[in-house]
């Protein structure tokens, strides 16, 4: 088998893998892009696009049965899950094949379907999905190969039907029970979803609250918001064993804080228990290439692995697993191998949304993270209650909360949990980018009635 010899090779079609094998093909260089299954990574194919998707669908669901606190009354709420399905499917097929046909339109750029593995430091064996093989090497190598489903270690398992975070997506039906192993954002948007739908649902998690990156304010909050919903939520508990029952329902033992155990009997088990990095297929100790103990590979602010020449771009290199961070990886790398720039990861703002309904926004530091520092701070809350907009819209569960410090008045951080959390966390996020300090948001003229300009009353607490 020949060797071709490439300027670059980018391993993952996702969010950072393939806007950069396309930038690095304008700028002259000869590029491989080296996909195992979608173009498009988890965002499109797993992740962002079909989850949101379903999830509008959900809340279509949720209004239509509160529709009579508005004045308009309809029928009975049936969900179709074939259809909801396939609007999923549709808008993923879309997003997908116009990234597919942007890359494969972009001279220079040869994409290679196929599972890659390092050979050494500079060159790749490719398993082509149609049945082939190839070598390849470069001396620029990029590795932006994602993550998957975690499987947590519950004895029996592999001998239930269980559903992660792709499967679930898949059902044709809604389940009667669903029981979620995991109260993090894939558990909790999951869980309120198909609760939405019509499931009974049963949440448990390991740790002693929800979203454990959370202040204990928010996270009690969004936990008071899924009961509203209907959904049973058991904290402090963890699931040791998992069997199936006589009449075919799932039987899974849930074992509390004090040891006690009790047998809970599902129809459906989504195991939403966290993500494993995709580096165990990509033989990197023929690379040289160091991997944490969890398999995330270790690079430095500019992305560089111990091996000059490698780098790493997105969910396998541990950190926020986020769409919008791996998009900016990508432009970290475009400026510093491209554009000759010195860009890093310093300093760089988080933000995320968590899609439960109402939203939760978070950017910058927690009230927690922001102590445990030694900051000064002061904390600016308002809860939706008092948002004029919220209320004209019957949509005033959560709070806002933001930091600031309290020598220079700059914004440390925001968690928005209410009505479109996202967009108002990101309205705070520019305020950030632009080092505005509390005031002038305090004091900024916003139109009436949106939710922005609840931001003045936010900021006036502070000054109460």
């Amino acid at each position: 088998m020949t060797e071709d010899r490439y300027d670059a090779i980018v391993i993952g079609a996702g969010q950072a893998g393939g806007p950069l094998a396309t930038a690095l093909a304008r700028a002259g260089r000869r590029t491989a892009l080296v996909e195992r299954e979608h173009v498009g990574g988890t965002c499109v194919n797993e992740g962002c696009t079909p989850t949101k998707t379903m999830v509008a669908s959900a809340r279509v669901a949720h209004l239509a049965r509160r529709a009579a606190d508005y004045g308009v009354h309809t029928g009975p709420v049936t969900i179709d899950m074939a259809t909801v399905r396939q609007r999923k499917r549709a808008i993923v097929e879309s997003f997908r094949g116009g990234s597919q046909r942007r890359i494969e339109a972009t001279d220079g750029v040869d994409l290679l379907f196929g599972a890659a593995s390092f050979g050494g430091a500079q060159t790749l064996d490719v398993r082509l999905n149609d049945g082939g093989a190839r070598q390849i090497s470069a001396g620029l190598i990029i590795i932006n190969a994602g993550a998957r489903p975690s499987l947590p270690q519950i004895a029996g398992i592999a001998d239930v039907p269980y559903l992660n975070s792709t499967t679930i997506m898949e059902l044709g039906e809604v389940p009667a029970h669903l029981l979620v192993i995991g109260g993090g954002y894939i558990g909790l948007e999951f869980g309120q979803m198909f609760r939405r739908f019509g499931s009974q649902v049963t949440v448990i998690q390991r740790g002693p609250k929800l979203l454990a990156r959370e202040d204990d304010d928010v996270a009690d909050a969004v936990a008071e918001i899924m009961r509203q919903d209907g959904i049973e939520l058991l904290l402090d508990s963890e699931a040791p064993r998992v069997a199936r029952a006589a009449d075919g329902a799932i039987a899974l033992t849930v074992r509390a804080k004090d040891g006690a155990e009790r047998v809970i009997a599902g129809s459906h088990l989504l195991v939403a228990a966290g993500r494993t990095p995709n580096s165990d297929t990509l033989n990197l100790p023929a690379a040289g290439v160091r991997a944490d103990k969890h398999g995330f590979i270790e690079v430095s602010e500019r992305l560089e692995t111990n091996v000059p020449g490698i780098y790493a771009l997105g969910d396998i290199k541990g950190g926020p697993a986020f769409t919008h961070i791996s998009y900016d990886d990508f432009r970290i790398l475009r400026a510093n191998l491209i554009e000759g720039g010195a860009a890093s990861t310093r300093d760089r703002l988080v933000p995320y949304t968590v899609f439960i309904d109402p939203q939760l926004g978070r950017v910058g530091l927690s009230e927690a993270e922001a102590r445990a520092q030694g900051r000064a701070v002061r904390v600016a809350r308002l809860p939706m209650t008092s948002v004029a907009r919220a209320l004209e819209v019957d949509e005033t569960r959560g709070f806002m909360k933001a930091l600031v410090d309290a020598d220079t008045n700059q914004i440390l951080g925001a968690a928005v949990l209410g009505i479109e959390g996202g967009e108002i966390m990101s309205a705070l996020q520019i305020a950030m980018l632009g080092r505005l300090p509390y005031t002038a948001l305090r004091d900024g003229v916003f139109a009436h009635p949106t939710l922005a300009e609840s931001l003045n009353n936010l900021f006036m607490a502070l000054d109460e």
